[in-house]
């Protein structure tokens, strides 16, 4: 399919890309700029910034005085970029769609803090939640969820709780995730560049994160070469045609669809990545967020949900 019309607006509004990467300091600010695409999201019954676990999180409470289901949210940014702010507005529509709360991680990132850093985060978060030490959340429900790099730490975390013999996770969302540190698939080739994430700022990203010394054929680093996917929660997996990431994506999906996971997998076609986070530009977005808030209700109403019908 054509390159959406909404994603052609998008990307005429922004900058040509520079010929060389630009600085760590560039990409965040240029992460943190594309925000003003998201627009306002749905007032909520709570919203608070604390420390979960020795960690600076968002809490999006949907009701108060009450246990709810909820869902640790991991944005995206290449380990690099994002932060709490960047993807507030999607935070806030989940909440308020799904009925769970949303706990917003502000890990810490790369190349200051590189592998295994931000799953470090993540982790002592959930183990904070599952202890019951935060107010108005169920720790005997817990989902994750992220997109880009955030969806390359869902996959992850899923698949450490599964080894460590943790409480699983309810569902795992992964939204147009990075999973394979080759970056050897065919839509590397056929999106390198011309459609928002170039495939040599994912090059620079996992230099960032991966840097010498780290091995990247570890399953925590790269998810793709994880050789038993089994017993993992549900999935979500979320494509875009446009996006060089698309191809490892989808692997993974059929991967643990294989692996008898209870799978959903689309590709969005006509969209580029980052567009999750973006409901005032794209349509899609919206549509997007509604489908996981959806999948995350009927989890929490029947935790043998039509998922693994």
């Amino acid at each position: 399919m054509p390159l959406h019309p909404q994603a052609r607006a998008y990307l005429d509004a922004q900058p040509p890309p520079s010929a060389v990467n630009p600085t760590v300091q560039q990409m965040r600010e240029g992460s943190s700029a594309i925000t003003r695409f998201a627009g306002p999201g749905p007032e909520l019954a709570e919203v608070e910034d604390r420390d979960v676990g020795g960690v600076p999180c968002r809490i999006y409470r949907p009701l108060v005085d009450t246990a709810l289901p909820t869902v640790v949210h991991i944005h995206g940014g290449g380990w690099v970029g994002g932060d709490l702010d960047t993807h507030d507005t999607a935070c806030r529509m989940i909440a308020a769609q799904s009925g769970w709360n949303v706990v917003a991680v502000d890990y810490r990132l790369s190349p200051e803090h590189p592998f295994p850093a931000p799953m470090d985060d993540i982790e002592s978060v959930a183990a904070a939640l599952r202890d019951a030490s935060v107010p108005g959340v169920d720790g005997t429900r817990l989902a994750l969820l992220g997109d880009s790099a955030g969806g390359h730490l869902a996959a992850v975390v899923a698949r450490r709780a599964r080894d460590a013999g943790l409480p699983p996770y309810l569902f795992q969302g992964l939204i147009y995730p990075v999973i394979d540190a080759a970056m050897a698939a065919s839509s590397y080739t056929e999106n390198a560049d011309g459609y928002g994430l170039l495939a040599r700022s994912m090059a620079f990203y996992w230099d960032c994160f991966a840097p010498d010394g780290v091995d990247r054929t570890d399953p925590d680093v790269s998810p793709a070469e994880a050789k038993d996917l089994s017993g993992l929660p549900p999935a979500f997996v979320l494509t875009c045609e446009y996006d060089p990431l698309r191809d490892e994506g989808e692997s993974y999906a059929a991967a643990l669809a294989d692996a008898g996971v209870p799978t959903v997998a689309i590709r969005v076609v006509g969209m580029i990545h980052s567009f999750f986070r973006l409901p005032a530009a794209f349509d899609a977005s919206r549509a997007a967020i509604s489908q996981v808030s959806a999948m995350l209700a009927d989890v929490a109403a029947q935790p043998a949900s039509r998922l693994s019908d």
